[in-house]
């Protein structure tokens, strides 16, 4: 089991499960987080943290879908570890629906 980030991310990118990582495997894109599903160590400590609720442990039917994006995208965004600014409107996207079809970037993101 590995934990994944999800479509809840996008665009609140709130970072606080950056913080309590203690392997470092967040990847940072320009409006989401990625987690690297191979250097996850499955502590959990993650999950809670996570205002939005966009971390799920790989087990659950909803993070499935989301495995591969985090693969794909860490390997291909910088790592982040420490905390940086969480976007000025992040709460107005927080709970929105459908937001990887209207606002996914795949461009790199600034560690």
């Amino acid at each position: 089991m590995t934990y994944i980030v999800t479509e809840d991310c996008i665009k609140c990118k709130y970072q606080d499960c950056i913080e309590v990582c203690p392997v470092d495997c967040f990847y940072v894109g320009e409006n989401m987080l990625v987690i690297h599903p191979d250097e996850c160590i499955d502590c959990g400590v993650c999950e809670p943290e996570c205002p939005a609720e966009a971390i799920l442990p790989d087990t659950d039917e909803v993070a499935v879908k989301w495995l591969e994006l985090n693969r794909e995208y860490s390997e291909k965004w910088p790592n982040i570890t420490e905390m940086g600014e969480r976007p000025a409107d992040a709460e107005e996207f927080d709970g929105v629906k459908d937001k990887f079809r209207q606002f996914f970037s795949a461009n790199p993101g600034k560690p």
